[in-house]
């Protein structure tokens, strides 16, 4: 029975060809050669096989965690309708109060449109420099309506007719004073636009000095 098993398996290993491997040896060897193959092999992932939707990207786009951040802090910090409401107020309420500092001062920065930019400060100071016959109408209006009031035909007449003086000095002040301030941002402002910069002066004119916003910033007789 011995001689019949051992014939059935390799010979010739060894310093006597004659005799028969053992069997421990030859199941001992293709044991230890299944367990290294593995080993041997890299493991093969599949690539086909799907990423969890919640599962982290190997290399994240970090534009893409910036966005979900700030989406996450304003989530955060949503307020509710009233308190956004209170915001702008506040908000506004501060930014009138900058608005009438800066009038009172003359800080170009919080100004109103109209009223920023060199051209303009020129054109205001020009007719805070200098006195209008158009600033002294709300007064002597006041005078004549009480003079038209009286009923004395005679006073009736002197004030119709102060009313026509009034209004023909006030027109002709007006136009030369337009042409002069005209012919002066065309001297000082060649290559700015100067486009309602006249009419803008001419209505400040009709308004009493103490009166005017932007606040006046030169003295009468000051040339601007």
């Amino acid at each position: 029975m011995t001689t019949g098993v051992a014939g059935s398996f390799p010979t010739g290993l060894g310093s006597n060809p004659g005799h028969p491997l053992p069997l421990g040896f030859v199941f001992r060897s293709r044991a230890t050669k299944d367990e290294k193959a593995p080993a041997d092999k890299a493991p093969v992932t599949d690539s086909m096989q799907t990423r969890h939707p919640e599962a982290k990207k190997g290399r994240p786009t970090p534009k893409r965690s910036e966005a979900q951040s700030q989406r996450r802090s304003v989530a955060n910090t949503s307020m509710t309708r009233k308190e956004a409401a209170k915001r702008q107020r506040d908000e506004r309420r501060a930014a009138l109060e900058k608005q009438r500092q800066a009038l009172a001062g003359g800080d170009e920065r919080y100004l109103p449109a109209r009223d920023k930019g060199p051209v303009r400060k020129f054109a205001r100071d020009f007719i805070d420099s200098r006195f209008n016959v158009a600033e002294f109408f709300l007064p002597m209006a006041v005078i004549i309506l009480v003079l038209s009031m009286v009923r004395v035909a005679s006073l009736q007449n002197i004030a119709l007719l102060l009313w026509l003086v009034v209004i023909v000095m006030i027109v002709l002040d007006s136009v030369l004073t337009g042409f002069r301030l005209r012919k002066r941002l065309g001297e000082r402002f060649p290559d700015q636009s100067r486009k309602g910069a006249v009419a803008y002066a001419l209505m400040r004119s009709l308004q009493m000095r103490r009166l005017r916003l932007p606040k006046p910033q030169v003295k009468r007789g000051e040339r601007p």
